[in-house]
């Protein structure tokens, strides 16, 4: 009985015996408990981090590739197939893969940058390399913005994560500033106060910092005036515009003379 169990395991299926065989299975069943048991570890010691949602599920699929290679290579080495082959196609693929890819790989390691530092999140107002808009979307290739003129444009990650990057909400508050001109014969206390009730007549003005207005310069022919008011990020862009039009009304009913720049042409007669 003995011998006819050792003559079965000696046994060849092509280039392996039956024994090898059977040593190849249980090799691949331990592995694949080996496998699950240390993914799930993975996915427990990573939940208890502070890492972003996507980047846990990044890393956890990055380490269930590096069990997967590893349980393939002890099987083939159990199974006396010589694994050097593999490691050295897989080398020469990744190294050819990252050389084809290198603006992706670029992009995923800006990406990568983005999620763990978080200068923005979803719904921030955002300004880079002169494109401003809404966070809607972070992956690890692209950030995707909406304009307020209605367009969504792609933000490649890597030139993201290495610009200057402006971040408008993240304060909570964002401050308007318009500057205007009046004429000389106004006198400065009737615009300071002019813009202070144009201020005031406009809605979603904070009141602390509170608005201020006050002569930037003087001109060949006007006054430049500023005036500056904060307003909460949601609000911003419709206490603006209604700061503008306001500006105006407040300077008419003062009296205030708004200047502008204008020509005058003369017409003379020949002989004149």
């Amino acid at each position: 009985m003995h011998m006819d169990l050792t003559k079965l395991l000696g046994a060849q299926i092509g280039s392996l015996s039956i024994g090898r065989l059977i040593s190849g299975i249980v090799t691949a069943l331990v592995c694949l408990v080996a496998v699950r048991v240390l993914g799930k570890l993975a996915k427990k010691l990573l939940g208890r981090t502070r890492l972003d949602e996507r980047i846990r599920r990044y890393v956890l699929s990055a380490v269930r590739v590096v069990l997967w290679i590893v349980t393939i290579i002890i099987v083939m080495e159990s199974l006396d197939i010589p694994s050097t082959s593999l490691v050295a196609l897989l080398s020469v693929t990744s190294l050819a893969f990252s050389l084809a890819a290198e603006n992706v790989l670029s992009n995923m390691a800006g990406g990568l940058v983005i999620l763990v530092n978080k200068p923005f999140n979803l719904g921030d107002f955002i300004e880079a390399s002169g494109v401003s808009g809404t966070v809607a979307e972070i992956t690890l290739n692209y950030t995707k913005l909406d304009t307020i003129d209605g367009r969504r444009v792609l933000m490649p990650n890597k030139e993201l994560s290495a610009s200057r990057l402006t971040n408008f909400t993240v304060l909570g508050r964002r401050r308007a500033e318009h500057r205007v001109t009046a004429s000389y014969e106004d006198r400065p206390e009737t615009v300071c106060e002019a813009l202070l009730k144009a201020a005031a007549m406009t809605g979603h003005v904070l009141k602390e910092p509170a608005p201020s207005a006050q002569i930037e310069s003087y001109g060949d022919s006007s006054i430049e005036y500023s005036l500056r008011c904060w307003a909460e990020t949601e609000h911003y862009w419709a206490m603006y515009y209604d700061l503008l039009s306001n500006i105006k009304r407040a300077f008419d009913d003062a009296g205030v003379t708004m200047t502008y720049n204008h020509l005058n042409v003369h017409l003379m007669r020949e002989g004149e």
